[in-house]
Parts: C-alpha cells; structure tokens; sequence
C-alpha cells in the first residue's frame, strides 16, 4: 500500500472511510453478485447515501466535488472489493462531468443534483457493433423534428444501462456527432441485458436499440460536431483515470489474498511463501501494484494542476495497471492452485474482472500505438523534414 505521507490528511481520512465501507458494504456481497449477475437497489441506494456516486459533483450541486486523487482512492477502494461496483462509479461519473462541462445551466440545474444524490443513475452510451475504438465509426442517427430530435440505431455492451435513468447517447446529427440526455422509459428505446459476460457480471450490461426515439430539445448536450472530440473525448478520460485506480486496487486485492493463501497453505512440508517461485511471483505482484499506484497518483497531481500532460499520464497509467492487474490475477490463481478455480476464492472473479480491464477505456493495443506515438511526438530527434513528427492520437472504448 501506498504510505500515508503521500496523501494530505483529507486524503489519508477519505480513504479510510472508503475503505471501511467497502469492507462492509461490498466484500461480503461482490462474489454473490457476480454470481447472480446484478447489483441490488438496496446497495446502488445505500453507496449513493454515502455520497459516492456524488464524487466528483461540485458541492454546488449538492456533490463531494472531489479532488482526483481522492476521486482515484475511492476506485481504488472500490475496486479492490468489486470491480462491478467501480464501473457504476466510473460511468455515472463520466455522464455526470458531461452534463457539468457541456451542459446548459438548465441541464446542469436540471441533472446534477440528481446525479449527485443517486436518485438517478447515468450510464455512457457510445459504443455500437462497428464503433468501438473506432469511435469514428459512430453510426447511430438524430435528426431535428417538430423542435426535438429523433434518435434511431444500435448500442452494444453499456455499462448499467440495464439499471440507468438517463442514457448519455451519442448520434450523428446532420452528419457531425452528438450527445443527446436520453431518459429511460423513452418511446423507442429498448435495453436488453446482456448475461454471460466473462467479467464485472454485476454491472447490468445492456444493448440498446433506438428506433424512431424521439427526445425534447433540450436533450441535445453541448453543440453538434463536438460529441466526440468534445463531450466523449473529456468523459472517457475520466473513465480511463478511475478504471486505472481501479485495477490499482484489483491488483492490492490479488496481493492480499495471494499472502494470506501463501502464509496457510503448506507445500512439500512447508508453507508456500518460503517456496522461491511463489515468492517471486509475490514479490513481482507487490512491486507492480505499487508502481500502478504511483502512475495513477502522478495522473491525479497533473490532472489536480489542469496540466496538459494528465492526458498522456492517464493513458500509461491505464496501460500499465491494467495489465499489471491481469498478470497479478494469473498468479494470485497460480498460488492459489486447485482453490483458485473455484468459486469459494475471489480470485477467479479477480482474473475474469482484470481482462475486462484490458479491454474497456482504451484497449492495450490502442493504448500501446497511443503512447508510443506520443514517446515519438515528444522525442525531440524525431523530426520530418527539419519539424516535429505529426502524431494520430487513436480514441478508446467507453466502460
């Protein structure tokens, strides 16, 4: 774990709390909601009463309006016990930075404070069957009617959209990309759960279709043309920052329970932790965890100053603690044996939850051609024809 002196006292406070109502509320839970593939009311009630779902609101809005690094240990915290309940973290706070950065005042009035307190759940929908990491392949359709719009295409794999109040949809309106609030219980939009899925099975996936979906016109977020670049491109950052933490503490999970396993369970005679390959894979699932933690507490200091380089961190910080979460799941089930396949240890649910992870917010092919691409922009030998090198920067897959 990371030591205290890194954090401020509101920080070091602020985590204790996250971590105590994790180890409550959701450790005891996180594997018969896995198993049953949704999140109770109860639960999704009670996190919002304790003012998370309201993170990162400003406190003008009846938010915590936190900072991002205490943003971040709330995923981790979260993270660390349920990887499902860190993505209805991570996507009502996506839709809830959306309405607060490109809203209209009558949208955020309208909104935020909804979204703060929980009584309604957001869910990011972007991704469809040819628009992935692609987003530029975005093909769902608005088009303005009667002084509203109507919405018609297909939206695959979205995070709590089989629980969500407001959809955040985007759609080309004349052609240019937009976003649009759009309420459950519309005419013409139909959700349909998606079961079996490998990983986070509690987070109530849906695919959406929008036929003929006709919404008010003060649906439409922001302006037309700026969905991607604009609205999506913001919100998935903080998607990939919180996703990050997260796997942060899916890794501390696996460490915890892979020491506990390897201090108990004896092999040849003697415990498992005195056995140099276990201890190696201890020792590597130790070092990574805490580097995943400080690329995600140097995003967060960048992201706190409104650095321009927060982006870039953020995305190595996901790259890194992601992959480093999948790879410290694998061994934590390598220590575990026989045990670890089963369902009375979470860390199968680890290792199914940390590939999930390698895949949503940007997967780690796109994040591996991004920052690579942004080493050579950087680079200051790599030049074409006496200038810098131009750079495509490749988008991500939403949660």
């Amino acid at each position: 774990m990371a030591t205290r002196s890194n954090f401020t006292a509101a920080q070091s406070a602020a985590r204790e709390e996250f971590e105590e109502f994790a180890r409550r509320h959701i450790v005891p839970e996180a594997d018969h909601w896995d198993g049953s593939a949704t999140m109770p009311e109860e639960f999704i009630a009670r996190f919002a009463a304790a003012g998370h779902l309201g993170a990162t609101v400003p406190a003008a809005y009846g938010g915590g309006g936190l900072d991002p690094v205490t943003v971040g240990l709330l995923a981790e915290e979260t993270g660390r016990a349920c990887s499902s309940v860190r993505s209805l973290l991570t996507v009502h706070a996506m839709v809830a930075r959306a309405v607060h950065r490109f809203g209209t005042p009558a949208q955020r009035d309208d909104w935020l404070p909804r979204l703060a307190s929980g009584s309604s759940i957001g869910a990011f929908a972007l991704t469809e069957p040819g628009a992935g990491s692609d987003v530029q392949g975005l093909a769902a359709t608005a088009r303005a009617d009667g002084g509203g719009y109507v919405l018609n295409g297909e939206k695959r794999w979205i995070t709590f959209a089989g629980r969500a109040d407001v959809l955040l949809v985007f759609a080309r309106l004349d052609g240019r990309p937009a976003a649009f609030l759009v309420e459950r219980g519309t005419p013409g939009l139909d959700v349909r759960p998606v079961k079996g899925l490998l990983g986070t099975r509690a987070s109530m996936v849906a695919d959406l279709s929008l036929t003929e979906c006709r919404v008010p016109p003060g649906a439409l977020l922001g302006r037309p043309g700026f969905g991607l670049a604009g609205v999506a491109a913001d919100a998935l950052e903080l998607g990939r920052y919180t996703v990050a933490w997260g796997c942060v503490g899916l890794s501390q999970a696996c460490l915890d329970a892979s020491l506990d396993h390897a201090a108990v369970r004896t092999q040849s005679g003697v415990p498992l932790r005195q056995h140099q390959l276990v201890q190696r894979m201890l020792a590597d699932l130790a070092t990574r965890t805490s580097a995943a933690r400080l690329l995600c507490q140097q995003a967060g200091w960048l992201r706190a100053a409104g650095d321009a380089q927060a982006v870039h961190a953020t995305w190595m910080a996901k790259y890194f603690a992601s992959t480093a979460a999948f790879r410290g799941a694998s061994d934590a089930v390598q220590i575990h044996g026989a045990h670890g396949i089963g369902s009375a240890y979470p860390v199968q649910r680890y290792l199914r939850d940390a590939k999930v992870m390698e895949i949503i917010e940007g997967s780690t092919e796109v994040q591996q051609t991004t920052i690579a691409h942004s080493a050579y922009h950087d680079h200051p030998s790599t030049t074409d024809r006496g200038g810098r090198a131009e750079v495509v920067r490749t988008g991500g897959v939403p949660a």
